[in-house]
Protein backbone atom coordinates (compact mmCIF):
# COMPACT_ATOMS: atom_id res chain seq x y z
CA UNK A 1 0.00 0.00 0.00
CA UNK A 2 1.64 3.42 -1.01
CA UNK A 3 1.82 6.54 1.10
CA UNK A 4 -0.85 8.20 -0.13
CA UNK A 5 -3.34 5.13 0.29
CA UNK A 6 -2.58 4.44 4.10
CA UNK A 7 -3.26 8.36 4.50
CA UNK A 8 -6.71 8.17 2.98
CA UNK A 9 -7.30 4.80 4.87
CA UNK A 10 -9.95 5.09 8.03
CA UNK A 11 -8.28 4.57 11.55
CA UNK A 12 -8.98 1.27 12.88
CA UNK A 13 -11.45 0.84 15.54
CA UNK A 14 -10.11 -1.59 18.17
CA UNK A 15 -12.54 -4.38 18.69
CA UNK A 16 -12.63 -3.89 22.35
CA UNK A 17 -13.79 -0.25 22.35
CA UNK A 18 -16.65 -0.89 19.22
CA UNK A 19 -17.76 -4.01 21.85
CA UNK A 20 -16.92 -1.89 24.99
CA UNK A 21 -19.21 0.83 23.82
CA UNK A 22 -22.23 -1.12 22.96
CA UNK A 23 -21.98 -2.41 26.37
CA UNK A 24 -22.03 0.97 28.27
CA UNK A 25 -24.61 2.61 25.50
CA UNK A 26 -27.22 -0.56 27.11
CA UNK A 27 -26.27 -0.10 30.38
CA UNK A 28 -26.97 3.51 30.17
CA UNK A 29 -30.62 2.82 29.41
CA UNK A 30 -31.12 -0.21 31.67
CA UNK A 31 -30.24 1.46 35.08
CA UNK A 32 -33.01 3.59 34.79
CA UNK A 33 -35.68 1.30 34.77
CA UNK A 34 -33.92 -1.40 36.92
CA UNK A 35 -33.70 1.63 39.45
CA UNK A 36 -37.66 1.35 39.88
CA UNK A 37 -37.31 -1.75 42.44
CA UNK A 38 -35.81 -1.59 45.46
CA UNK A 39 -33.59 -4.59 46.55
CA UNK A 40 -32.61 -6.19 49.83
CA UNK A 41 -29.27 -6.74 50.54
CA UNK A 42 -28.69 -7.47 54.09
CA UNK A 43 -30.14 -4.85 56.47
CA UNK A 44 -29.92 -2.38 53.67
CA UNK A 45 -31.87 -1.30 50.62
CA UNK A 46 -30.47 -0.41 47.64
CA UNK A 47 -32.09 0.80 44.22
CA UNK A 48 -31.57 -2.03 41.74
CA UNK A 49 -30.10 0.45 39.01
CA UNK A 50 -27.22 0.30 40.98
CA UNK A 51 -25.86 -3.08 39.26
CA UNK A 52 -26.08 -1.70 36.02
CA UNK A 53 -24.65 1.74 37.09
CA UNK A 54 -21.45 -0.06 38.28
CA UNK A 55 -21.38 -1.92 35.11
CA UNK A 56 -21.01 1.83 33.67
CA UNK A 57 -17.92 2.07 35.87
CA UNK A 58 -16.63 -1.15 35.14
CA UNK A 59 -16.60 -0.20 31.56
CA UNK A 60 -15.33 3.21 31.60
CA UNK A 61 -12.47 1.85 33.86
CA UNK A 62 -11.57 -0.50 31.17
CA UNK A 63 -11.09 1.39 28.35
CA UNK A 64 -9.82 3.95 30.45
CA UNK A 65 -7.11 1.26 31.06
CA UNK A 66 -6.92 0.11 27.27
CA UNK A 67 -7.34 3.30 25.23
CA UNK A 68 -7.05 5.95 27.55
CA UNK A 69 -8.30 8.76 29.53
CA UNK A 70 -9.58 10.79 26.57
CA UNK A 71 -11.48 7.89 25.10
CA UNK A 72 -12.64 7.11 28.15
CA UNK A 73 -14.41 10.34 28.85
CA UNK A 74 -15.40 10.74 25.17
CA UNK A 75 -17.35 7.44 26.02
CA UNK A 76 -19.23 8.85 29.65
CA UNK A 77 -20.03 12.25 27.26
CA UNK A 78 -21.61 9.89 24.10
CA UNK A 79 -23.51 8.04 26.97
CA UNK A 80 -25.32 10.90 27.59
CA UNK A 81 -27.20 10.43 23.86
CA UNK A 82 -29.01 7.10 24.68
CA UNK A 83 -29.08 8.53 28.18
CA UNK A 84 -31.68 11.66 27.29
CA UNK A 85 -33.01 9.84 24.11
CA UNK A 86 -34.23 7.09 25.99
CA UNK A 87 -35.72 9.84 28.51
CA UNK A 88 -37.37 11.36 25.35
CA UNK A 89 -38.71 8.26 24.36
CA UNK A 90 -40.23 7.53 27.49
CA UNK A 91 -41.96 10.64 27.60
CA UNK A 92 -43.52 10.42 24.24
CA UNK A 93 -44.74 6.53 25.09
CA UNK A 94 -45.97 7.68 27.97
CA UNK A 95 -48.37 10.56 26.24
CA UNK A 96 -49.51 8.33 23.40
CA UNK A 97 -52.85 6.87 24.12
CA UNK A 98 -53.00 3.61 25.02
CA UNK A 99 -54.99 1.03 23.50
CA UNK A 100 -58.28 0.21 24.37
CA UNK A 101 -57.57 -3.73 24.80
CA UNK A 102 -54.56 -2.99 27.15
CA UNK A 103 -54.87 -4.30 30.28
CA UNK A 104 -55.67 -1.63 32.41
CA UNK A 105 -53.63 -2.77 35.30
CA UNK A 106 -50.41 -3.05 32.93
CA UNK A 107 -51.38 0.06 31.92
CA UNK A 108 -51.17 1.74 35.34
CA UNK A 109 -48.04 -0.31 36.37
CA UNK A 110 -46.44 0.75 33.33
CA UNK A 111 -47.20 4.48 33.80
CA UNK A 112 -46.32 4.31 37.62
CA UNK A 113 -42.79 2.34 36.52
CA UNK A 114 -41.75 4.31 33.84
CA UNK A 115 -43.37 7.70 34.82
CA UNK A 116 -40.56 9.29 36.57
CA UNK A 117 -40.45 12.75 37.98
CA UNK A 118 -38.37 15.76 36.47
CA UNK A 119 -36.12 15.94 39.81
CA UNK A 120 -35.62 12.20 38.95
CA UNK A 121 -34.58 12.38 35.78
CA UNK A 122 -32.52 15.39 36.23
CA UNK A 123 -30.76 13.81 39.11
CA UNK A 124 -29.85 10.63 37.40
CA UNK A 125 -28.42 12.68 34.09
CA UNK A 126 -26.22 15.07 36.79
CA UNK A 127 -25.05 11.92 39.31
CA UNK A 128 -24.06 10.25 35.67
CA UNK A 129 -22.08 12.73 34.10
CA UNK A 130 -20.13 13.86 37.28
CA UNK A 131 -19.41 10.41 38.77
CA UNK A 132 -18.47 8.82 35.88
CA UNK A 133 -16.16 11.40 34.81
CA UNK A 134 -14.63 11.55 38.23
CA UNK A 135 -14.05 7.73 38.24
CA UNK A 136 -12.17 8.04 34.73
CA UNK A 137 -10.38 10.86 36.32
CA UNK A 138 -9.48 9.19 39.58
CA UNK A 139 -8.43 5.99 37.60
CA UNK A 140 -6.26 7.78 35.31
CA UNK A 141 -4.34 9.44 37.97
CA UNK A 142 -3.75 6.57 39.86
CA UNK A 143 -2.37 4.92 37.29
CA UNK A 144 -0.30 7.81 36.25
CA UNK A 145 1.06 7.99 39.63
CA UNK A 146 1.17 4.44 41.14
CA UNK A 147 2.13 2.86 36.97
CA UNK A 148 0.28 -0.22 35.18
CA UNK A 149 0.26 -2.19 38.81
CA UNK A 150 -2.56 -2.15 41.30
CA UNK A 151 -5.01 -2.05 39.05
CA UNK A 152 -7.73 -3.72 41.19
CA UNK A 153 -6.86 -0.88 43.83
CA UNK A 154 -6.79 1.58 41.54
CA UNK A 155 -10.22 0.41 40.16
CA UNK A 156 -11.67 -0.20 43.96
CA UNK A 157 -10.29 3.93 44.89
CA UNK A 158 -11.91 5.43 41.96
CA UNK A 159 -15.65 3.25 42.17
CA UNK A 160 -16.13 4.07 45.80
CA UNK A 161 -15.29 7.90 45.50
CA UNK A 162 -17.25 7.95 42.58
CA UNK A 163 -20.75 6.00 44.09
CA UNK A 164 -19.87 8.55 46.85
CA UNK A 165 -20.51 11.34 45.17
CA UNK A 166 -23.07 9.61 42.30
CA UNK A 167 -25.44 9.32 45.72
CA UNK A 168 -24.94 12.89 47.11
CA UNK A 169 -25.82 14.25 43.90
CA UNK A 170 -28.96 12.12 43.05
CA UNK A 171 -30.33 11.68 46.40
CA UNK A 172 -30.06 15.32 46.93
CA UNK A 173 -31.44 16.45 43.26
CA UNK A 174 -34.36 14.06 43.36
CA UNK A 175 -35.45 13.92 46.65
CA UNK A 176 -34.37 17.17 49.09
CA UNK A 177 -37.29 18.85 50.34
CA UNK A 178 -39.44 15.93 49.46
CA UNK A 179 -38.95 13.64 52.85
CA UNK A 180 -35.55 13.84 55.60
CA UNK A 181 -32.87 12.08 52.91
CA UNK A 182 -30.03 11.48 55.78
CA UNK A 183 -31.18 7.87 56.53
CA UNK A 184 -31.44 7.07 52.74
CA UNK A 185 -27.90 8.72 51.96
CA UNK A 186 -26.03 6.94 54.21
CA UNK A 187 -28.21 3.84 53.29
CA UNK A 188 -27.35 3.99 49.58
CA UNK A 189 -23.95 4.86 50.16
CA UNK A 190 -22.88 2.31 52.45
CA UNK A 191 -24.32 -0.26 50.43
CA UNK A 192 -22.93 0.98 46.57
CA UNK A 193 -19.67 1.42 48.97
CA UNK A 194 -19.33 -1.84 49.72
CA UNK A 195 -20.56 -3.30 46.40
CA UNK A 196 -18.12 -1.10 44.52
CA UNK A 197 -15.48 -2.60 46.74
CA UNK A 198 -16.31 -6.22 46.31
CA UNK A 199 -17.37 -6.32 42.72
CA UNK A 200 -15.66 -3.57 40.99
CA UNK A 201 -12.19 -4.90 41.00
CA UNK A 202 -12.69 -8.55 39.48
CA UNK A 203 -15.05 -7.02 37.31
CA UNK A 204 -12.58 -4.92 35.89
CA UNK A 205 -9.55 -7.16 35.47
CA UNK A 206 -12.16 -9.18 33.62
CA UNK A 207 -13.51 -6.66 30.87
CA UNK A 208 -9.57 -5.65 30.66
CA UNK A 209 -8.92 -8.93 29.98
CA UNK A 210 -11.87 -9.50 27.40
CA UNK A 211 -10.45 -6.11 25.70
CA UNK A 212 -7.15 -7.40 24.86
CA UNK A 213 -8.05 -10.66 23.91
CA UNK A 214 -10.68 -8.85 21.46
CA UNK A 215 -7.67 -6.55 20.47
CA UNK A 216 -4.95 -9.56 20.00
CA UNK A 217 -7.54 -11.29 17.79
CA UNK A 218 -7.93 -8.64 15.11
Amino acid sequence: MTTDARAQAPAAFPPSLFALAIFYGGMVCIAGVLGNKQVALGPLAVEAGIFAFLLLVVTSSSVAELHGRATANRLVLIGFVPLIVSLLLSIVVLNIPASPQMDPDRLQAFNTMMGGTPRIWLGGILAYGTSTILNVTIFSRLKASEGVGLLWLRAGIASVLSQIVDTLIFITVAFYGVFPIQELVLGQMLAKVVLSAVLVPPLVYGFVALGRALDTRQ
